[in-house]
């Protein structure tokens, strides 16, 4: 299993995502992804296509997004809400992104996304 590197603390919107949960995220991403399996009877970690064009750390991709909640809790499935993590297929974290604030059904970087 791929080791994550910590990334700092983001901002989706107006909600606060501790460096600590954002590395939680995405190690239950990646483990997900390395699997071939999603969070409870969701769809996610699914493939994002980056139709935005996020430079995502200069990473090539593909791309995989995973939910991360407000509540603190890591996502198991259900309702996703607005903010997503983003790793490549090796598990490397790429950045965050939230429908918060973007039109339709797009998104927006988070906080040290571009």
């Amino acid at each position: 299993m791929p080791t994550l590197q910590l990334r700092a603390e983001t901002e989706c919107g107006s909600t606060h995502y501790s460096a600590k949960y954002i590395g939680q995220a995405a190690q239950t991403a990646c483990q997900l992804v390395q699997q071939g399996e999603h969070a409870g009877s969701s769809t996610y970690p699914h493939r994002y296509n980056n139709y935005e064009g996020f430079e995502f750390e200069g990473l090539p991709g593909p791309f995989y997004e995973f939910p991360i909640l407000a509540s603190g809790e890591v996502y198991a499935g259900g309702r996703p809400g607005p903010d997503r993590i983003v790793i490549d297929e090796t598990c490397r974290e790429a950045g965050e992104i939230t429908h918060t604030g973007a039109g339709g059904n797009s998104f927006i970087g988070c906080s040290g996304t571009e």
